[in-house]
């Protein structure tokens, strides 16, 4: 939090996919999307383990939603009364999601309040990476304007692919966006998918097998990269050995990184892309 324009915080839904310790550690508030089964509502990162998710496949498939307008409401108002001015509000792309319209809606009830929202066009890490970012800059003591003018500034910087086993969670979730064009599951080819400058999905790439996929996804963030520095963060989807080796590669390909983890993608990115993902996100010049 910065006090230099009264004090800031930064406000991540639980799409952003940062592990919640972490969150913890860095100051970044956490605001938790839903997970909907028949028997009751599961908060993301905090009551269901994505293990639940991947169980119950392929039978039962829960919807998801963003929190609701009095969630929300609920905690900037909890920000407010703890002193906070301005909050910085960093959500996953608006084409997969509401969350952010429904923050800014709510935060027209506390004018009292200065609430930005911040659209990363991303998901997952590629979102998350961004709270990350501007939670250390605050921590530096970079003020709230200049942090959100540095934040729009590095809006292209965060590049993530993911390698997918199988498309039918994507389509069931209806945010198949631009990759609903691929046709390759009947030849056995899986797609290499990421977030274009709107943040809607689209094919990379077209590959056979999980092989193929781990140095494809490695050749796509060398290429995103070149030689400048980045932040390396690995995502899986109850694919934890193939993750582990997608690491080992990309240590031995990547000389100027600064890997930071490898975790298993939150509860509501599991139901929407199924098992087997493995993911690859490159934050440069942090």
């Amino acid at each position: 939090m910065s006090e230099g324009e009264g004090k800031t915080a930064i406000l991540m839904d639980s799409g952003g996919d940062l592990p919640y310790e972490l969150c913890r550690r860095e100051g970044i508030e956490f605001l938790p999307l839903h997970v909907i089964y028949p028997e009751g509502d599961y908060l993301d990162g905090i009551d269901i383990d994505p293990a639940m998710i991947y169980r119950r496949f392929p039978g039962e498939i829960p919807s998801t939603s963003t929190p609701s307008p009095q969630e929300i409401l609920d905690k900037l108002a909890e920000l407010r009364d703890r002193g906070l001015k301005n909050v910085i509000a960093v959500t996953i792309s608006g084409a997969l999601s509401s969350t952010g319209n429904t923050i800014a809606a709510a935060a027209r009830q506390l004018p009292e309040l200065n609430v930005s929202v911040f659209d990363t066009k991303n998901i997952s890490f590629g979102s998350g990476i961004f709270a990350l970012w501007a939670a250390r800059k605050l921590a530096e003591g970079m003020g709230y304007r200049e942090l959100l003018e540095k934040l729009r500034a590095k809006i292209g910087d965060s590049r993530q692919f993911f390698y997918m086993d199988t498309l039918k969670y994507l389509r069931h979730g209806g945010r198949i966006g631009r990759v609903a064009a691929f046709v390759g599951e009947a030849l056995h080819l899986k797609p290499i998918i990421s977030c274009d400058p709107d943040g809607v999905y689209y094919t990379v790439a077209k590959i056979r097998g999980a092989r193929m996929g781990k140095k494809r996804l490695i050749d796509e963030v060398k290429q995103a990269v070149g030689s400048r520095k980045c932040w390396v963060i690995v995502g899986h989807g109850a694919a934890e050995e193939e993750a582990g080796r997608l690491e080992t590669m990309l240590r031995e390909e990547l000389s100027n990184m600064e890997f930071l983890f490898t975790k298993q993608i939150t509860a509501t990115l599991a139901n929407n892309t199924g098992p087997g993902l493995l993911g690859i996100m490159a934050f440069v010049d942090p």
